[in-house]
């Protein structure tokens, strides 16, 4: 998404005016439970009438929206940790269902009209992409979540496991992504397909970058703000 050199974004500002600043925050908006309909509400009532926290969904669009923006050590600390984790729980199965599947339809599609070696190699590195995102966001609902609920939950650290854990292992996702987009860009031609095959580079430039925006966020905002947790708790 891009910085288009608008002014941050607030809780006061109205919705409509944030959605029409960059349409692209429309896709957050099933990530965070949002639905439209917002009329002339600000930000702040529209989140909260919904059950979403403003300060949590500004920040989100503002990473999004500004690639320089960096979220204070304060205003992490005071977001919700829960609505955090369900905002990343949403955004693992929007990628999943609503990015990943249409583009291996579309790579499937292609494929068939590829030579059978080109064929193999296109399937091979989407299907170690995918299993790779399937294998980062298990880790994080089945470890890392459970790890940061209990926390909250029980103001106890679980033995032989913390945050760091987690961020020293925070692997990129995208590195598989970017060699097929290579594939696609350098070395795939006279199949006669150019707009599917622009059509798909360009569902996968989106991807690669809306999931680095994902990861800005799980370093900058998740991490830190479990960090805090913990030392809350060790000082206690």
């Amino acid at each position: 998404m891009n910085d288009r050199n608008i002014p941050l974004y607030s809780t006061r500002m109205k919705m409509a005016e944030l959605i029409e600043s960059d349409y692209n925050l429309l896709l957050l908006f099933p990530r965070f439970g949002l639905e439209l309909g917002v009329g002339e509400n600000c930000v702040s009532d529209q989140c909260i009438r919904q059950g979403v926290s403003p300060k949590l969904f500004v920040m989100i669009c503002n990473i999004y929206s500004h690639t320089d923006y960096m979220p204070s050590k304060e205003e992490v600390q005071q977001l919700d940790v829960e609505q955090l984790l369900s905002y990343l729980s949403r955004s693992h199965s929007y990628y999943i269902k609503s990015r990943i599947v249409p583009i291996k339809q579309q790579l499937e599609a292609l494929s068939a009209q590829c030579s059978p070696s080109h064929s193999a190699v296109l399937q091979r590195f989407f299907a170690e992409y995918e299993q790779e995102v399937l294998n980062h966001f298990s880790y994080e609902e089945d470890t890392v979540f459970p790890y940061i609920r209990t926390l909250m939950a029980c103001h106890k650290k679980q033995a032989g496991y913390d945050i760091d854990t987690f961020s020293h292992n925070h692997s990129n996702i995208d590195d598989k992504l970017s060699d097929l987009k290579n594939i696609l860009v350098k070395h795939l031609r006279g199949i006669g397909l150019a707009a599917q095959t622009t059509e798909l580079l360009f569902q996968i430039f989106s991807l690669e970058e809306d999931l680095s925006r994902h990861t800005f966020i799980e370093d900058v905002v998740l991490i830190p703000l479990v960090q805090h947790l913990e030392e809350t708790i060790y000082d206690n």
